[in-house]
């Protein structure tokens, strides 16, 4: 506990929790998208017709009409032959990563994580005691070198990556590093942790395949209700082969015996009563809307010197700044505007970061979204011109 350090987008939603700052700086879903008239209604049924089985103890795999629809839904969707016994219910995908490192890392287990790399990954893994080996992050994808060297370290764990609008870059990977990944999985027998939490939440074209459609028993597959129903459900899942299923279910046994029986009957209720996919589409709308107006009021308001990635789904883009500005510098003046930012300093394993911002727009209006760029790029400006650039 010692080694690992507090959340510091948490920490970070301390100090912007005040009204009148506009917040980039968390990762939360735009709440007025929430089904929350639908989700009473469900829950009231529920609770009515299921009685004492939806307040009893449950196993610890979870609601089997919950595990069989998702199961269901990962063969319509992208063709992956999957059984109910492949999937866990956990308490968000965040539970998903604690169990990973439960099973895999011993101290100082290798494992590998982009670079940069999703910073609630760093800090569930951290707790275990691992070896970082970060993977480089090109515009498509991973760094085939990079994972390759890594496979072939002799006290290997796993490769953990966000293939689909990756947190915090915002960058999907391509469909020729997705065969590149797999290809060098078979060839090294290594294991992929493919987190998909943001693959349904799609601004255009189709989702990419998964990883798992070209390496099924060397990668293990987590998703979320968070991003496409609700997050304070705290609903996730982990789809695994069995060998690997087996110890899941025991590291869970041991953690908290079984996730919320409750909440998976009411998420199974609305997902058999509402059309799931019309709601997504609503979302993805909605969140392409905000992300158009973010990247527009970027175009029109910041210098030209810096950079940024332009996501296809998700929730995030990422900012470059000019080399000699401090992300740090840049989200304590940007405090003093009213404007909060998350610095991209913790989601390096290895140091960096220190010229980049990670920008959420799912959480402000569209005009909060342009004034907020606008009080950012007066920052930038400032400190661009006390530097000489």
């Amino acid at each position: 506990m010692r080694k690992t350090p507090r959340s510091f987008i948490r920490e970070t939603l301390k100090v912007t929790e005040h009204p009148d700052i506009i917040s980039f700086a968390g990762g939360l879903p735009n709440p007025s998208v929430f089904p929350v008239q639908e989700l009473a209604k469900t829950a009231e049924q529920v609770i009515r017709e299921d009685g004492p089985a939806a307040l009893q103890y449950a196993t610890t795999e979870g609601f089997l009409p919950l595990r069989k629809w998702i199961a269901e839904r990962y063969t319509q969707r992208y063709g992956i032959s999957v059984t109910p016994d492949e999937i866990l219910i956990t308490h968000g995908s965040q539970q998903c990563l604690d169990l990973i490192g439960k099973i895999f890392i011993d101290k100082g287990t290798h494992i590998g994580i982009e670079r940069p790399g999703y910073l609630g990954a760093i800090q569930a893994f951290s707790l275990y005691e691992p070896s970082f080996m970060p993977i480089s992050l090109e515009t498509d994808g991973p760094v085939i070198e990079d994972l390759q060297n890594f496979l072939q370290i002799e006290d290997c764990g796993f490769f953990y990556g966000v293939p689909n609008s990756q947190n915090p870059s915002g960058i999907t990977w391509s469909d020729e590093k997705r065969r590149a990944v797999a290809d060098s999985l078979h060839d090294y027998n290594g294991i992929f942790i493919e987190d998909d939490a943001y693959g349904e939440i799609r601004f255009h074209g189709d989702t990419p395949r998964p990883v798992k459609t070209m390496a099924h028993d060397q990668v293990v597959m987590n998703g979320s209700f968070s991003k496409i129903i609700t997050p304070g459900m705290r609903m996730g899942w982990i789809c695994a082969p069995k060998p690997i299923m087996d110890q899941l279910v025991t590291a869970k046994q041991g953690t908290d015996l079984h996730s919320s029986i409750l909440a998976q009957r009411i998420i199974y209720r609305y997902l058999s009563e509402y059309p799931i996919d019309a709601y997504i589409k609503r979302i993805s709308d909605t969140y392409k809307s905000q992300c158009d107006s973010m990247v527009r009021s970027i175009q029109e308001h910041f210098p030209e010197s810096v950079s940024y990635t332009i996501p296809e789904g998700g929730m995030f883009l990422w900012v470059t700044l000019p080399e000699n500005i401090s992300s740090m510098e840049v989200f304590e003046r940007a405090l003093e505007e009213k404007v909060a930012v998350l610095p991209g300093i913790p989601f390096y394993t290895d140091g960096g970061g220190y010229n980049t911002l990670r920008l959420n727009f799912t959480n402000s209006s569209h005009e909060k979204i342009e004034d907020g760029i606008i009080r950012l790029s007066r920052v930038l400006n400032r400190l661009l011109e006390k530097s000489g650039r």
